[in-house]
């Protein structure tokens, strides 16, 4: 239903329910009794008898009665399925409309919650997108890259790392005609529809749907992470299995600066394999055996990466010695990161 038209529903069935003063009381009189004269509907209500018959033509203008020109007249009830019928059906439409055009509002309490709605969903991405303070991936459709340009190059310009999937790759933008480097960092593109819509804010906040709950509301539904380190789960899969088999369109889009700070040990390791000179890093995480908050501070003297991107991690020598750093559910190193700060003069204090 097109706005225009949800509007003139609305309309309509808002003074289709709006009977008056009066309209009320003199309608479900003459419901009660099926058939009933002015005189009658003023001595079984309070309203004045020079007002019932404005009042009863306000009626059957709406359908709701039939007045029967006798002397005197006679107002006969209409079986309400009857009166009812076509403004029923109009709502049904325009309940299954305003039903689509809801969006929830955000349940800040609530780490993993289910939506269903198409607006819900991409007022999701766009909050995941704007919350992001330093690190963002994502698989958009065409579509809902225009429709979120603006904020991805606000994000790019506030130094926001951005990796970027557009499907399907038909459709993608030509790098040679679209400026990708104004919204992404790097950007790939992956073949079919199959390849859902993902965005990950900092490692946690995120968001996941098919392309169909995006096309249209058919009972599919969309997960939001809501800052939950469950976001690492979609992180992951976003790393390993999506952009791992997706075909370059741009790399490095962007020249960041130093300190820079990562959510992701995967795109962290993969953007300082071509940073020449010393690098320094701020590790926050968790110790893999005991569990407890660790903060590393040292100088990284050696980067591990395979190009499936299944293995990636960092050797840190701090002042206590060697210490090796992985991602989220590490086992094989020592610390479990959350935050990666990396430096090149020093390692970066953590604001």
């Amino acid at each position: 239903m097109a706005s225009d038209d949800l509007r003139t529903t609305l309309e309509r069935v808002g003074e289709r329910f709006n009977l008056g003063e009066y309209g009320t009381d003199a309608y479900l009189a003459v419901l009660e009794h099926g058939e009933l004269t002015a005189s009658e509907i003023s001595e079984r209500t309070d309203i004045p008898q020079p007002r019932v018959y404005d009042t009863v033509r306000s009626l059957s203008d709406r359908g709701l009665v039939e007045l029967r020109e006798s002397r005197p007249m006679k107002v006969v009830a209409i079986d309400p399925a009857e009166a009812f019928e076509e403004l029923e059906s109009s709502l049904d439409r325009m309940i299954a409309e305003l039903e689509a055009r809801y969006t929830a509002p955000a349940r800040e309490t609530e780490a993993v919650s289910l939506v269903r709605s198409r607006a819900t969903i991409l007022r999701y991405v766009e909050e995941v997108i704007e919350s992001a303070e330093y690190e963002l991936a994502l698989s958009l459709t065409p579509s809902l890259l225009e429709r979120f340009e603006t904020q991805l190059g606000r994000a790019v310009d506030h130094g926001v790392s951005v990796d970027l999937i557009v499907t399907p790759g038909a459709e993608a933008p030509d790098p040679d005609e679209y400026d990708y480097t104004t919204v992404c960092t790097n950007a790939r593109t992956r073949r079919g529809i199959t390849t859902p819509v993902i965005a990950v804010a900092d490692g946690e906040y995120s968001v996941y749907a098919t392309q169909d709950a995006i096309r249209d509301d058919r009972e599919r539904y969309g997960v939001i992470f809501n800052r939950s380190a469950l976001g690492f789960l979609l992180s992951g899969f976003y790393g390993t299995v999506l952009w791992t088999t997706s075909e370059e369109l741009i790399s490095d889009g962007t020249d960041r600066s130093f300190p820079r700070i990562y959510a992701s040990i995967r795109r962290c390791v993969k953007d300082l394999q071509t940073v020449e000179g010393p690098l320094y890093a701020t590790v926050r995480g968790r110790d893999v055996l005991t569990g407890e908050p660790r903060v590393v501070r040292g100088r990284v003297i050696e980067i591990t990466f395979e190009h499936t991107e299944e293995v990636a991690g960092l050797t840190v020598e701090t002042e206590d010695g060697t210490v090796t750093i992985g991602g989220q559910v590490a086992t094989l190193e020592d610390i479990e990161s959350h935050e990666l700060w990396i430096g090149k003069e020093e390692p970066p204090e953590i604001e």
